[in-house]
């Protein structure tokens, strides 16, 4: 295969995105090493990128970054204020889009990737600008979910349902290939609204299903003492708590710390390390003298290989990692943030892996029971798929063999539906 030239976008959420996103590249390289890909991405995913060795575009310094523009202003007390968030996130979209067309207008790609660029979908089904090659669309979820019954927030959340899914999903079929990480089952199966498509149904007719994507091979992990060998930990009792990476997080670390005391007297050699990634400004988590602090911490899921429990915010990624890591965890699905609270806890309970509790509900006793009683045992969860980047790079790979895509109009709508509007309709 000659030479191709892949543009690959990477600016929503934390750093599980970018490390799934990385990974999906390193099989693609092994399927052709001439591949050439630049990254667009915003601060904290450069510094990801930069250390992989990878090709980091000039702009990607102009990007604006959800995680710290939005995120951080509208998350207080581990709680999401969904409608802040939109609003705060809406000067983003319109930054970002605007540089994707610069991009897209000064250099020329074969491929272009996207995990979860809403932004871009939307700009190029409005018609602001002509994609000059076929699109890849990453995704963890299908609709989005209203989390309380502010009227304003239940409409939002609709129209936006109705704006990807019931138009734009089919318009942009001949443009879009659309991935989803995870398994047909992690799709809800019912309507996305009133007069929507059903999401199992959109999974199955739009999506190529692929499975979990993570960094490693379970089987290389499955020694924990082997592991802690490695990276330098004795047999003292070992906890690691983790926000993944996002702007958010730091109250969980604070009631872990608290919790530290408590289970110190029952495990007098404990070991606790924090990672609060990037809080964007705000204070670092006071923890208790004895907790060691990290801001980051490279190829983390070789330290939750080797520990004996860990805490997480419920991220997608993490979750998954930790899944397929077979390691007993607890996870705080950020409160009103709709795709932890329902689609990776949906998917973590019909897995069987995992422990869910509520920050608000929790007090540091509570968790420290909760970490004792489960420290260090086996689990009794399946084995999941994780070999979705070997099935990304197989799809992009024949995608590329097949040649330019040359699209020269925008897509009439492709599919056995395009929703019309109900809003116009009941008007």
């Amino acid at each position: 295969m000659t030479k191709k030239n892949i543009l690959f976008v990477s600016w929503q959420g934390g750093l599980g995105h970018i490390t799934r996103d990385l990974q999906i590249i390193k099989e693609l390289r092994k399927r052709n090493p001439e591949v050439e890909v630049s990254w667009l991405t915003h601060p904290l995913g450069s510094r990801l990128i930069q250390e992989a060795g990878e090709t980091l575009l000039p702009e990607s310094q102009l990007s604006a970054d959800y995680n710290g523009s939005a995120l951080i202003h509208a998350v207080d007390n581990f709680r999401l204020n969904l409608m802040k968030y939109v609003t705060l996130a809406r000067n983003v979209w319109v930054r970002n889009a605007d540089l994707f067309n610069q991009v897209n207008a000064t250099y020329s790609f074969d491929l272009i990737i996207g995990d979860e660029s809403y932004e871009v979908q939307r700009a190029i089904a409005e018609g602001k600008f002509n994609l000059k090659c076929k699109m890849v669309m990453i995704e963890d979820f299908v609709g989005v979910d209203s989390m309380s019954m502010n009227p304003l927030e239940v409409l939002s959340v609709y129209y936006n349902n109705f704006v990807l899914y019931g138009r734009f999903l089919p318009r942009l079929r001949s443009r879009i290939e659309r991935f989803f990480v995870g398994e047909l089952e992690d799709i809800l199966d019912r309507k996305l609204g009133l007069f929507l498509p059903n999401r199992r149904k959109i999974g199955q007719e739009y999506y190529h299903i692929l499975g979990h994507v993570v960094r490693f091979d379970p089987e290389n992990y499955a020694d924990k003492w082997k592991i802690r060998a490695k990276l330098g930990y004795g047999k003292e009792a070992l906890i690691i708590c983790a926000t993944g990476g996002i702007a958010a997080g730091k109250e969980m670390l604070e009631t872990c710390g608290k919790a530290y005391i408590i289970l110190k007297q029952d495990l007098p050699d404990l070991r606790m390390i924090c990672v609060c990634g990037e809080l964007y400004g705000q204070d670092q988590p006071e923890l208790p003298q004895g907790v060691e602090l990290h801001t980051y911490i490279r190829d983390i899921y070789e330290h939750y290989a080797a520990c004996d429990m860990a805490v997480v915010v419920g991220g997608g990624t993490t979750t998954a990692e930790l899944t397929a890591l077979r390691r007993p965890f607890v996870f705080f699905p950020l409160e009103n943030q709709f795709d932890q609270q329902i689609n990776v806890a949906g998917r973590l309970k019909r897995q069987g892996a995992g422990i869910k509790m509520r920050y608000h509900q929790t007090s540091p006793e509570s968790l420290a029971t909760t970490i004792f009683r489960h420290f260090g045992k086996d689990v009794d969860w399946e084995a999941i798929p994780t070999n979705g980047a070997q099935k990304a790079a197989d799809l992009i790979h024949g995608f590329l063999a097949t040649g330019a895509f040359q699209p020269t109009r925008p897509d009439a709508a492709v599919g056995s539906y395009e929703v019309q509007n109900p809003i116009k309709a009941w008007v």
